[in-house]
């Protein structure tokens, strides 16, 4: 298409605490070779490093470039306010710490196009730069550490039920209602469910791909995995009918393993055999999934996939329930949420 027939494109940032890939992050964005309108929004959260600073550097090197205040610090309602204070026809989400690839921009607007869709999205490519990270992205990418969801593990190009990031049209999510800011983790599977059921196409291919920087430490990692759990035991107490094996295989695992160790202890040596199953499994596992990796990061691997599934499984079974219900009262009648909001 000629760059007058291309639509504007709004990308969108929720950011806190990024100094370390921020610059990284907007420059990927700023480069992209994309001939239509583009403008940068950064939603920024109550940051403690230097984030804020970088963020007004990068908006006075180039004009594309501008903030907004997100003072909860929460990932949906960053993602709102930048979407309020963008215009463009197409919104196009980044996380501070997500390098897009080459193309990434153009390759949406098209597949939107084409294949009429609502939301597009592609492959969460993590690649750690630390040892320790080396041996999350491994897990992250492999079947043993998050199944076969295609945006983590790759796959053939088709209708999927979400994707990472997304690069939407903005009439999907001003009728939506945008982001439901209550959802501090799942926002992106709980808004994609919402545009599947509202009859959207969500559209998965590996032509796009962003890179994710891993979480730096066992500690880091694990709050995130118990908080991916937690939500998403919310959407499916929210969203009856969401829930799918692969949610269920974490919260599983953890139980059989706890099972085996006091019955193990208490009854019979015999239970043993459930603890023993699953670090044999994990052990097997990290032999594929760690091809290409140094020694350390080889070693670090079944730690890895271990803190990854016990976190997942452990947020998922102790969610409360008033998380759900506290979800549930924002969408009664007259309550504001999303878009509705002010920022």
């Amino acid at each position: 298409m000629a760059a007058e027939e291309l639509p504007a494109v709004s990308v969108i940032m929720p950011v806190l605490n990024e100094e370390r890939h921020l610059r990284s992050a907007v420059r990927r964005i700023l480069e992209q070779e994309y001939a239509g309108a583009m403008e940068v929004v950064l939603a920024l959260g109550p940051s403690t490093d230097r984030t804020d600073a970088i963020a007004a550097e990068l908006a006075a090197e180039d004009p594309r470039v501008r903030t907004v205040p997100n003072p909860t610090g929460r990932t949906p309602a960053g993602l709102n306010a930048a979407i309020r204070a963008s215009s463009h026809p197409i919104v196009v989400r980044v996380d501070g710490h997500g390098l897009l690839t080459p193309g990434y921009v153009a390759t949406a607007v098209r597949l939107l196009r084409e294949m009429d869709a609502a939301n597009v999205g592609g492959i969460m490519h993590a690649e750690g730069e630390t040892e320790w990270e080396h041996a999350v992205a491994a897990a992250m990418t492999a079947k043993i550490g998050v199944g076969n969801a295609a945006f983590h593990t790759g796959g053939l190009a088709g209708e999927a039920e979400t994707v990472y990031l997304g690069v939407f049209r903005r009439e999907v999510l001003e009728k939506l209602g945008g982001y439901n800011e209550e959802f501090i983790r799942a926002q992106d599977w709980e808004l994609n469910y919402r545009i599947r059921q509202d009859g959207g196409l969500i559209w998965f291919t590996p032509q796009l791909k962003v890179t994710y920087r891993p979480r730096p430490s066992v500690r880091a990692l694990a709050k995130q995995y118990k908080d991916y759990g937690r939500w998403r035991r919310v959407v499916t107490r929210y969203h009856r009918g969401s829930v799918n094996l692969r949610y269920l295989a974490p919260p599983t695992a953890l139980l059989a393993v706890l099972l085996g160790l006091v019955l193990g202890a208490a009854v019979h040596p015999a239970f043993l055999v459930l603890p023993g199953g699953y670090a044999a499994g994990i052990l097997a596992g990290s032999v594929p999934a760690g091809r290409g990796l140094s020694a350390k990061a080889r070693l670090l691997l079944p730690v890895a996939l271990a803190t990854m599934h016990f976190s997942w499984g452990f947020g998922f079974l102790t969610s409360p329930r008033k998380l759900a219900d506290k979800v549930i009262a924002s969408t009664l009648p007259g309550a504001a949420r999303g878009l509705e909001r002010t920022a």
